[in-house]
């Protein structure tokens, strides 16, 4: 571990939180080209692209299916559906996410439960999840945040003695394992987000839905082709949720480089516990013992900071050329919309605490050694 940080570097360009287009400078060719064929084929949703891509994709995460839909909220909504939960039904969420892991729950009209979160690891804390269980509950939706994986072994067996379904919420963490497994090869249903900022990204909105099991793959699949079996033959009230044909194209192509994509991420998040060590009052991200982040945010708490001290922190950083996001600023249980379940402030700390305390520091594979020395320094010097 560093003691000191090395000479102040030279002042940089500014930093931003990410660089889409440093990505794509990488890939113009082969994106372009791909992009161009669909452009003149004339087939813009569906056929053999679509498939291709699913089926390349199930090969990544481990899987024998994978639906693509329109994004991730959508693959949230659709397993919830194909699972038949519904009015009268319990999911366990955690209150320390984007709100579309709660929304999606709501929207088929079952009650979330949020269990606290471990500040440690931003995850859910099984121990919590376990005393949130009720004869209601059918099924759990853990969160691989900011791309860090659950204890993915440890929560199978929980929800196993418990009989309930598992949702897991890859959005952030497509390519982390727990063990030798990829996340999304865990539960009934891995959901995934291809939104720009994602560490697969698509040039606009798209998502999946990964599983081992054929018959919930054909009804994922009749779900959001308007609860279609066959044309115009409707069994079921289903959605339009399809991944088009041109982002279909541009996500196999950046498929082939999302391992050395997150490989990259994983080196930036080793030089930022180098150079951020030796800073007090600040908790450092660590990749879990049993598995492999693939760091789509490197979040950092102020320890015992208030949200005001943070955000002036966040402030100066920014006058420093240094680009930073709080996710998230108020937990899922006291948003306004959440306030007939009846969680008072305090009744989750955990989340709390962290909401006032976490910063995300610029990360994507791109993210340059002198670019992080700059934000080392701008943070000790805004400390």
């Amino acid at each position: 571990m560093r003691k000191n940080l090395p000479p102040p570097p030279e002042p940089v360009n500014r930093i931003p939180p990410l660089d889409l287009a440093r990505q794509y400078r990488q890939i113009d060719a082969e994106a372009s080209a791909a992009a161009l064929e669909v452009l003149r084929s004339g087939r813009y949703i569906g056929g053999a692209a679509v498939s291709d891509f699913e089926q390349a994709f199930a090969r990544h995460v481990g899987t024998a299916h994978c639906v693509a839909c329109n994004s991730g909220t959508d693959a949230l909504y659709l397993a919830l559906r194909a699972l038949d939960i519904g009015p009268g039904d319990e999911v366990i969420v955690p209150p320390f996410t984007f709100i579309a892991t709660a929304e999606v729950v709501s929207e088929v009209g079952a009650k979330p439960v949020f269990a606290d979160i471990e500040l440690a690891t931003f995850n859910l804390d099984l121990a919590q999840v376990e005393r949130a269980i009720t004869p209601r509950t059918k099924a759990i939706i853990p969160v691989h945040l900011f791309g860090r994986p659950l204890d993915m072994a440890a929560l199978q067996e929980l929800a196993a003695a418990h009989n309930v379904a598992m949702i897991e919420d890859c959005a952030q963490a497509t390519g982390a394992k727990w063990g030798d497994r990829r996340v999304g090869s865990f539960g009934q249903v891995g959901c995934f987000s291809f939104f720009p900022t994602k560490n697969l990204g698509a040039c606009g909105d798209g998502g999946a839905m990964t599983t081992d099991d054929a018959e919930l793959a054909a009804k994922l699949r009749m779900l959001r082709e308007h609860g279609q079996k066959e044309r115009y033959r409707h069994d079921v009230v289903g959605v339009n949720s399809r991944l088009d044909t041109l982002q279909a194209v541009l996500l196999s192509v950046k498929l082939r480089y999302l391992d050395p994509w997150n490989e990259q991420r994983d080196r930036a998040a080793q030089r930022y516990r180098e150079l951020l060590a030796p800073l007090p009052k600040i908790a450092l991200p660590t990749s879990p013992a049993g598995g492999q982040a693939v760091w789509n945010q490197y979040t950092i708490r102020l320890v015992e900071a208030t949200s005001e001290q943070r955000d002036r922190l966040r402030a100066d950083l920014q006058a420093q050329g240094v680009s930073s996001a709080v996710y998230y600023p108020l937990p899922l249980h006291l948003q306004p919309v959440y306030q007939n379940l009846n969680y008072p402030a305090g009744s989750l700390p955990a989340a709390e605490r962290a909401c006032q305390e976490v910063l995300s520091l610029p990360m994507f594979p791109e993210l340059q050694p002198e670019e992080q020395e700059q934000v080392a320094y701008a943070l000790k010097d805004c400390l």
